[in-house]
Formats: C-alpha cells, sequence, structure tokens
C-alpha cells in the first residue's frame, strides 16, 4: 500500500464481466514528465501543471478564490525568455503576510476550502510531509512546527493550485528526471544554510541526482514534497506521444548554465 493508500498489486479479471474487461484494455495510460534541467520550484511546478491542463485565466481566477479568498488575482501565467528562448513563468504577486502557522493551522485551512475533495487530501498530504521533514530536522515534533516560508501564502497557492490542477490532468504516471543538485547556500527564516536544504535532505532519500554546474538552491522543499506525495518515479524520458508540452521558467536565473523545467504530457507507449 503506498502513501495515498492505493493498493499497488497484480490485478486479475476473474470477476470482471467481458464487456468491462474489454474497455478496461482499451483504456489508455496517460503519462506526465518532468525534465528538470535546472531545478524544480513550487512556481515551476504550478506553471507546469497550468500549462498541461491549458487551465484559461478565468478558471484559473476561480480555483484561486476557491483555495483562499486572499488569492484573488495574484496568479498569471505569462510567457518569458531567458537567452533568447521563449518559455512560461508563474508570475505571482502576493500580499504580504508575517503568520507562522502550524499544520493544525493549514490543514483546517485546507479542509474548509472549495477544493476537490481528492486534491484537499493531497495538499494536506504534502504539508504534513513538509511538517514531518522539519520536526526532524530541528528536533521537534510535526505539531510544533510553525512554518515560516511554507506557511506563506505563496507557498499554500503553489501546493493547493498543483494538487487541484494535478487530480484535474490525472496522469496515469509521473516520471522525472534525475534531479539536479548544486554546492552553495540558501538564505531562510533560519539564516544562510547550504544547499540541498536540510528539510530537502530529509526527503531525498532514494532520490536520483545528478550534479548541476551552477550554484545555489535547485530543488526547493515545496517541490521535493510535491513528487513525493504525488508518487513521482525517476528516470528517463518515458515511451510517449507527447500532445502537450512546455518549457517552463522559475524566477531564479543560474549564469551559464540552462534555465527551467520541461514539462510533457500525453498518451504512454510500449517500449
Amino acid at each position: 500500500m503506498n502513501e495515498h493508500g492505493h493498493t499497488h498489486g497484480n490485478h486479475t479479471h476473474e470477476h470482471t464481466p467481458a464487456g468491462m474487461r474489454e474497455h478496461a484494455e482499451r483504456t489508455p495510460e496517460t503519462v506526465l514528465t518532468i525534465r528538470a534541467h535546472s531545478g524544480l520550484s513550487g512556481d515551476i511546478f504550478l506553471a507546469g501543471m497550468l500549462r498541461m491542463t491549458e487551465c484559461s485565466a478565468e478558471d484559473t481566477e476561480r480555483l484561486l478564490s476557491a483555495i483562499m479568498p486572499e488569492l484573488a488575482g495574484s496568479l498569471r501565467l505569462t510567457r518569458r525568455q531567458v537567452n533568447h528562448v521563449g518559455g512560461w513563468h508563474a508570475e505571482v504577486s502576493l500580499p504580504r503576510q508575517h503568520a507562522h502557522r502550524t499544520l493544525t493551522d493549514i490543514t483546517k485551512l485546507v479542509a474548509e476550502n472549495g477544493m476537490n475533495e481528492a486534491a484537499r487530501r493531497l495538499a494536506t498530504e504534502t504539508f504534513a510531509l513538509l511538517a514531518r521533514a522539519e520536526a526532524a530536522v530541528h528536533g521537534k515534533k510535526p505539531e510544533e512546527v510553525h512554518f515560516h516560508e511554507v506557511g506563506a501564502l505563496d507557498s499554500i497557492l503553489d501546493i493547493c493550485m498543483s494538487c487541484e490542477l494535478f487530480v484535474r490532468l490525472a496522469p496515469s504516471r509521473l516520471v522525472v528526471s534525475p534531479l539536479p543538485v548544486a554546492d552553495g547556500s540558501v538564505r531562510c527564516a533560519h539564516g544562510v544554510i547550504p544547499v540541498p536544504a536540510p528539510a530537502v535532505l530529509e526527503l531525498m532519500e532514494g532520490v536520483p541526482v545528478r550534479p548541476f554546474p551552477g550554484e545555489g538552491e535547485t530543488v526547493t522543499p515545496t517541490a521535493m514534497a510535491l513528487l513525493r506525495v504525488l508518487g513521482a518515479e525517476f528516470g528517463p524520458w518515458p515511451a510517449m506521444r507527447v500532445e502537450r508540452r512546455a518549457l517552463i521558467y522559475g524566477t531564479r536565473v543560474f549564469p551559464g548554465a540552462p534555465n527551467g523545467a520541461v514539462f510533457a504530457w500525453g498518451e504512454g507507449e510500449k517500449a
């Protein structure tokens, strides 16, 4: 049984009517792949999901308001060029909030919003996983963790909206490239810390990584937790027929290194 409570075993057709069996066998497998050549963050993940679901500006606004009224008008998917190569970027503009939320606060917020039920569950699991990682780093219990960056509106936006769109896309598989990891440091609420950030390091067990030629944070805790909760598998490009694709840029640009991540969605094919 995986962390979502789904059992992955051998399925038999012993009690399945022939008509239903034929329908199930014809059901295509859909694949979402993320090729993170310079890293992955919450805003990159969100922008990629907006493109893969082809979510309109009007629908985006409706979803934002359903998550939290304060998020209305805070997100815009824009075209962006880096080194003269065009891609997409999630432009986020939020009011400043200094509240340090606990896991209980965030769980209550998610439980009471207007998200899809499955998306609420995924978002709650993502925040719970982040709380466990932070608790392990600081020697606390998860319920004692006070979120700083993670509890801010932007992370609530990234996680809740990404989970809502992921449920809408409903891929059979999520296949992600080995994650690029660099040396360096990042400044956060706890001061200047080495990268990968301790919470990312806590969640990285068993995850394939590769060296990145830049310096600084390439994978954020939000992105790492989303990959874990959404059941990502790691490896090369899957055999698939690409039906939607997008080059996504984050906020940071690494000098002299490729920037962003490639998202592609389509029907899986037998290798």
